[in-house]
């Protein structure tokens, strides 16, 4: 029999976590294939997306749903198989457990000395930071911001002085919400948006938070969002470090304005920042 057309008698028994396209279904790899043709079940978010993906892959499997509202019977019933033969675990798309169903699973997995096995693929986390042009080397993702602005920007403020890029998981519907939040507690920041990650319209735009609320609330956006901030800058003690803060807000704020932004970001006084800024108009 072919390797890549294993039966489930092949693999041992255990939990499989495979990632899934987000998109692209091109993006789908020959290992995970192999997988999702080999396990005795599969347990997904939503059976007719999972269905979807595998008529397109040309094979046919027992689905069983697993989403963030399955109940303790449901986990327990997935284990028991487990114990028996492989099951996978899929999301609708991208990595399981990345802001998707699935850590409870593994933990009990791990607990019980279920095997569990991760088969890599698409994030749209990952696709995100490497389109945005913002620094790579050091990264957080933080799931998805809250829906009410005091929650959201609470988590903005707790997360402020991260000396890394922030990422964030964002739907399209409250994506200009999002970015009013980051301008009020993190102003000064540039942001990156990308949206319908490897799809056909496929796009990645970056710059201040008040230059993409004006972007997307005159183009309101579709798909899902990858949100990303620009990591914490370097203190900023002196008058003459701030200027040039100052001289990028007046761009496109009034002096008082500009001041009261950089005198947030800074601590440095607010009057002493607005006479800075009348002097520069």
């Amino acid at each position: 029999m072919s390797s890549l057309h294993p039966s489930s008698s092949t693999l041992s028994s255990g939990l499989y976590i495979v990632a899934t396209p987000i998109g692209n279904l091109g993006d789908i790899t020959l290992r995970a294939i192999e997988i999702l043709r080999g396990v005795s079940a599969i347990a997904c978010e939503d059976t007719r997306v999972t269905g979807k993906l595998l008529q397109h892959l040309g094979i046919k499997q027992r689905l069983i749903r697993y989403d963030d509202h399955a109940d303790e019977r449901a986990r327990v019933g997935l284990l028991a198989l487990m114990a028996e033969g492989p099951v996978a675990l899929v999301s609708d798309a991208g990595t399981p457990l990345v802001s998707d169903p699935g850590y409870r699973l593994v933990r009990e997995c791990r607990e019980r000395g279920i095997a569990v096995t991760s088969i890599p693929g698409p994030s749209a986390a990952i696709v995100g930071i490497t389109l945005s042009g913002l620094p790579s080397d050091r990264f957080m993702f933080a799931g998805f911001l809250p829906s009410k602005a005091k929650a959201r920007g609470d988590v903005l403020a707790e997360l402020a002085d991260v000396p890394a890029t922030l990422v964030f998981y964002e739907t399209s519907p409250r994506l200009v919400d999002a970015l009013q939040s980051i301008d009020e507690v993190l102003p000064g920041r540039e942001v990156a948006v990308g949206r319908e990650l490897t799809k056909m319209f496929e796009e990645c735009r970056s710059g201040s938070p008040q230059e993409l609320i004006e972007h997307y609330s005159a183009n309101p956006p579709r798909g899902e969002i990858v949100l990303m901030i620009g990591p914490a800058p370097a203190k900023i003690s002196t008058m003459e470090d701030a200027e040039s803060m100052l001289r990028a807000e007046l761009v496109h704020s009034k002096a008082s304005q500009a001041a009261a932004t950089v005198a947030k970001a800074t601590g440095l006084d607010r009057k002493a920042l607005y006479a800075l800024a009348l002097s520069l108009k």
